[in-house]
């Protein structure tokens, strides 16, 4: 009874979800609400089927009850849509004198077999495939192919036109820099003449200020001589 009750329920509750859908679908008035309505009758058939069969073998129960409760609730949000027979309430027999008290349900009529689905829903709906290349001959392929190829192509010659425009102007950066590096090394060179001037022109004043500071008293007293024939001279005249 478990596993008949567990298939049951979620036949319940996979056609309330395809009710709950197709309600939601009536909303938007672009859209067609009659692509679930196949499938919820063939539920709700297979789901009053299911419960009788199941009160036939098991007797009524609260889940058959509630079952019962839940069919005819989605015949009624269904509506007039389909004609979806009702599950009907098991009868009992009349008391014999010898029977017991207890009520024994009569075997409920059992439910016509859903009816096959017609060519029109089978053309209505494709079956399902997630392979990419389904349904493309191999012309088609080759075709696509040759697309994607002459777009890599084209990407490619761009990409090519770009580095060829890095590679030129790398090239005039690196003429730029020699033109920089002979200029620098002009001016090193000229520095480097420039210092051996000084040089040349320090060791000398070097060699007068040595000259001065050994010959100093020598050039006191010729300083001196001078300075006194020019006193006797003016004296005089």
């Amino acid at each position: 009874m478990a596993a008949s009750l567990a298939r049951l329920t979620s036949l319940s509750t996979q056609t309330l979800s395809l009710l709950l859908e197709r309600q939601r679908l009536q909303n938007i008035p672009s859209n067609s609400t009659s692509l679930h309505t196949p499938q919820i009758v063939k539920n709700l058939q297979q789901l009053r089927a299911g419960i009788l069969e199941l009160e036939k073998k098991e007797g009524v129960s609260e889940a058959t009850k509630l079952l019962r409760t839940q069919h005819e609730r989605m015949r009624g949000m269904l509506g007039g849509d389909a004609d979806v027979q009702r599950c009907e309430e098991p009868q009992t027999e009349p008391m014999s004198p010898n029977a017991s008290s207890s009520s024994i349900p009569t075997p409920a009529p059992a439910a016509p077999p859903p009816a096959p689905a017609t060519s029109a829903e089978g053309h209505r709906y494709a079956p399902y495939t997630d392979d990419p290349e389904a349904g493309y001959t191999d012309e088609d392929m080759l075709l696509q192919q040759r697309l994607i190829m002459d777009d890599q192509d084209v990407h490619l010659d761009e990409l090519s036109r770009s580095i060829t425009r890095q590679r030129d102007l790398s090239l005039q950066i690196n003429d730029e820099l020699d033109v920089h590096t002979g200029l620098l090394e002009g001016l090193d060179h000229d520095l480097d003449r420039t210092d051996s001037r000084l040089t040349g022109a320090r060791r000398r004043l070097d060699r007068v200020a040595k000259g001065a500071k050994e010959n100093g008293s020598t050039v006191m007293i010729a300083l001196l001589i001078l300075v006194l024939l020019i006193l006797i001279i003016v004296f005089k005249t």
